[in-house]
């Protein structure tokens, strides 16, 4: 997985690709990016300024459906270890001893 830029350098990025002095595939290889990185910026930029009338998630609602996913994860998981710990204590007092 890439090591991601930092939060400045992506706005520089998205500055200079809104000015389009350049064409996207010369700005992107000076600093060594993917040219999908540097188109999909400034979509992600504009979604996290327009907030809730983008269509598109933004990076604060990205980072909550992850964790929510990491969350239900790790429920699921507590869940099948209770209900293995449940049946295995239900057969020990059915059996006879």
């Amino acid at each position: 997985m890439p090591v991601p830029h930092s939060p400045e350098f992506r706005e520089r990025a998205v500055a200079l690709a809104r000015l389009g002095d350049k064409p996207i595939i010369t700005l992107a290889k000076e600093p060594g990016i993917s040219r999908s990185c540097l188109r999909n910026w400034p979509a992600q930029a504009d979604a996290d300024q327009e907030g809730q009338t983008s269509s598109r998630l933004t990076t604060a609602e990205k980072a909550e459906i992850a964790e929510l996913r990491r969350k239900n994860r790790q429920l699921e998981l507590e869940n099948e270890i209770l209900k293995r710990a449940a049946a295995y204590f239900a057969r020990e007092n059915v059996l006879p001893k």
